[in-house]
């Protein structure tokens, strides 16, 4: 798709066009269906893995998502929808690269929430983690919140983010079993066949263990799901025309689908630690081989590195120094050439332990003037010590000297009042004969 964008336009000039190209996108709500290159050269066949390994890690996988579905009580779309991304995600991944237990908690965690039915991841964890002790025969226990279990949530919410990476985060599921209903009801006209019906919807859950939703299109697979159906209980279905010509499906596709589903129950029973000891086997080599790869690529540089030996060359003096500089040093040396790995490293050691000298210095040096402060505040705090006993003794002694003659301080008291009293006694008494004199004498009477 090609946009033109114009600039402003300027009288007399022509204004230029440039074309600016978009890539297209589409996006519509079918199921991705894979080529054949890569149904047949998977990730993990790549890795070493064989394929009948393969198909029964994709079996696991599936079923215990189916499990545990069925234990945290999600509705059935939700169980579909994380098979479907598992069976997805798996095709662009390795077995052997990411562990099949954690992907599988990680796709039930995101179709819980694709389906609008979510669920905690630590109620995720504790089912899987029910579901290995009854397949290993133990005594359900609880699961322990340690730090295995810490390390066990954060590997399953990193596994989902890498799941919706993987899948470019479409991860719409089209699902085949509202369309089993409906073709039995409109086109074949069996409505009171409930039998029927729910034979072909157990036939639909089963194929979710395979990879028949990345090879065929919903319809083909509710198609497939029918005839299997139908042919189990002898059912006759319209053969002029083919009923499933509406769909514009063949007959070879619909036997392709139910061919892979008859595989799954004639494959023997799968014991899950045997697959899961070769997946770790190979895990473990290429851990190993890619360790001694980079071993090799290590020592092949400081092989080439040790080979370019740095060159000398002997310039004379007077092309370097000034003219008012005088040769009293003696030629210069000029090196040209690249330094070892093992200068290089020493260099680095010097740095290391001049930096860690220094550090050191700083750090005594800090402490040496932590400890002087210490001291001197202790300093301080034993002379404020020694003058509050001091003035304590000193209260003391001028306590107990002024209780010897307390009792003749209170009599001088008291005879100093009692002399203010007599005083202000005598005082009184003049001054009211004083007054009484002073006073003219009222010799009239009123009668």
């Amino acid at each position: 798709m090609a946009v033109s964008v114009s600039g402003p336009a300027v009288e007399g000039v022509q204004a230029p066009v440039k074309k600016q190209r978009i890539r297209q996108i589409v996006l519509n709500l079918e199921n991705c269906i894979l080529t054949e290159d890569k149904l047949n050269n998977t990730p993990s066949m790549q890795d070493g893995l064989d394929r009948e390994v393969e198909t029964d890690l994709r079996f696991i996988g599936c079923e215990f998502i189916q499990t545990a579905g069925i234990l945290l009580k999600l509705p059935q779309v939700a169980m579909a929808t994380g098979q479907v991304l598992y069976q997805r995600f798996y095709y662009s991944k390795s077995f052997v690269g990411h562990n099949f237990e954690i992907v599988a908690m990680a796709c039930v965690v995101l179709a819980s929430k694709i389906e609008e039915a979510p669920r905690r991841v630590r109620d995720v964890l504790n089912v899987f983690h029910h579901m290995e002790q009854l397949r290993r025969k133990k005594t359900p226990e609880p699961l322990i919140l340690d730090q295995h279990y810490m390390t066990l949530k954060n590997q399953v919410i990193k596994a989902e983010r890498r799941v919706l990476k993987e899948l470019g985060f479409c991860v719409h599921v089209k699902h085949p079993h509202k369309m089993i209903v409906t073709l039995l009801q409109t086109i074949l006209l069996s409505e009171n066949n409930d039998r029927l019906v729910q034979i072909a919807w157990n036939y639909m859950n089963d194929s979710l263990r395979s990879d028949v939703f990345v090879r065929h299109p919903p319809e083909t697979i509710a198609c497939a799901c029918i005839s299997l159906a139908a042919r189990m209980l002898q059912i006759p279905l319209p053969t002029n025309p083919n009923w499933y010509e509406v769909f514009r499906i063949s007959e070879g596709e619909i036997e392709d689908v139910a061919f892979r589903i008859f595989s799954l129950y004639a494959r023997p029973e799968v014991d899950v630690d045997r697959v899961d000891k070769i997946v770790k086997d190979l895990r473990a080599k290429q851990q190993e081989e890619k360790r001694l790869k980079a071993l090799g690529t290590l020592a092949k540089t400081v092989t080439i590195a040790d080979e370019k030996v740095a060159e000398t060359t002997v310039v004379p003096l007077n092309k370097i120094l000034d003219s008012n500089t005088t040769a009293l040093y003696g030629p210069v040396k000029k090196v040209s050439g690249v330094e070892t790995k093992g200068e290089r490293d020493r260099y680095k050691d010097e740095d290391r332990h001049r930096d860690k000298d220094r550090s050191r210095d700083r750090t005594g040096e800090k402490s040496r003037e932590r400890e002087k402060s210490r001291d001197q505040g202790r300093d301080r705090s034993r002379e404020r010590a020694r003058e509050r006993s001091q003035d304590r003794s000193k209260d003391y002694r001028r306590r107990s000297s002024s209780s010897e003659d307390r009792s003749s301080r209170k009599k001088r008291k008291r005879r100093s009042r009692d002399r203010s009293r007599s005083v202000s006694l005598d005082r009184r008494r003049k001054h009211r004969h004083r007054r009484s004199r002073s006073r003219p004498r009222n010799t009239s009477r009123v009668y």
